[in-house]
């Protein structure tokens, strides 16, 4: 009885590992990345202004004027807009131009070469979940093969064809293991730090200039804006991230609807010159439910918030300990 238990569970585990990494495997294949929408594009008649100008200068102007009411707060590092030449149009936060797929993709981690695909904001959880269920389906092989290599290795195991397969198998799958294991290892650290692969070697640059660490809300959050709020979804492939991709919950800059109204009532207009290279409008409600608890951001540590006033207007800056 015993015996028959354990090979019903030994064949569930077996099916339900491999169908659920053909499936994630399958998702990260043929998921499109997610592309800007049209806001970020430039209109016909400022895109015909960009092009005549020579001017970097006069250049920026036009992408500020364009940016304005766009939910932006990252720049290059000399502190000007992110403009895609080819894709024409401004770059949203964490939005890379993929010279493999030539276009611009929402939150880029990287072009995988095993995928053949971009991994991005719209298939990131599909390819970490594709990272889990190979690594625990190398794990599978290798531990059921154990006992055979073993006794190939003791010469107890009957001279045929079939040792060398079992020997195959066996570094095979332990290869593969030890080689995943260290890629999944990487990017559950990229995911509780909510970095992508690019902005882990290369930091983003906001107001306060490049900071690594600008786009992380504490562990819990970070692990939700990428697999959701659901976790019984958690571990399955099904989309279920957070946000639109176009705008992301930071710790740096975050607007207070209320105190903004007020802010620019009181305050004259301003023409947008060098001092304010990007716009500060308040995130979308789709953002706000991972800022619905501010207090909470850095779970167990200490919070500090401290308000800018320079230009009159209400900017909560939060650090983490």
């Amino acid at each position: 009885m015993l015996f028959i238990f354990i090979a019903v569970v030994y064949l569930v585990v077996f099916h339900l590992s491999f169908v659920m990494f053909v499936w994630s495997y399958w998702k990260t294949i043929f998921t499109s990345p997610a592309s800007p929408s049209d806001e970020f594009c430039l209109s016909k008649s400022d895109k015909e202004q960009y092009e005549k100008e020579e001017r970097p200068e006069s250049q920026q102007d036009i992408l500020r004027r364009a940016a304005k009411d766009l939910p932006i707060y990252t720049t290059t590092a000399s502190r000007a807009i992110r403009y895609c030449d080819r894709c024409q149009l401004i770059k949203p936060d964490r939005c890379h131009h993929c010279s493999a797929c030539d276009l611009c993709v929402l939150k880029m981690d990287h072009h995988c070469p095993w995928v053949n695909n971009c991994v991005g904001f719209s298939n990131y959880k599909f390819f970490l979940l594709f990272l889990l269920y190979s690594l625990l389906y190398c794990l599978f092989v290798a531990a059921t093969v154990l006992q055979y290599f073993i006794k190939f290795w003791t010469n107890d195991l009957p001279d045929s064809h079939a040792k060398f397969h079992v020997l195959f198998l066996f570094f095979v799958a332990a290869m593969f293991f030890i080689s995943i294991l260290s890629l999944f290892s990487y990017h559950c650290w990229l995911v509780s730090k909510n970095r992508s692969t690019i902005e882990a070697f290369r930091a983003p640059t906001f107001r306060n200039g490049p900071d690594k660490n600008g786009f992380s809300l504490g562990c819990s959050k970070n692990l939700r804006e990428v697999f959701g709020d659901e976790k019984k979804y958690w571990l399955l492939p099904v989309f279920t991230s957070l946000g639109d991709g176009c705008n992301f919950p930071t710790r740096l800059v975050i607007m207070d609807p209320e105190q903004l109204t007020v802010s620019s009532q009181n305050e004259p207009p301003k023409s947008s010159g060098a001092s304010q290279p990007f716009p500060a409008r308040p995130l979308s409600e789709s953002q706000n439910r991972l800022l619905d608890n501010e207090s909470q951001w850095v779970e167990g540590g200490s919070e500090e918030e401290n308000v800018k006033s320079g230009a009159k207007k209400h900017v909560i800056v939060s650090l983490e300990s």
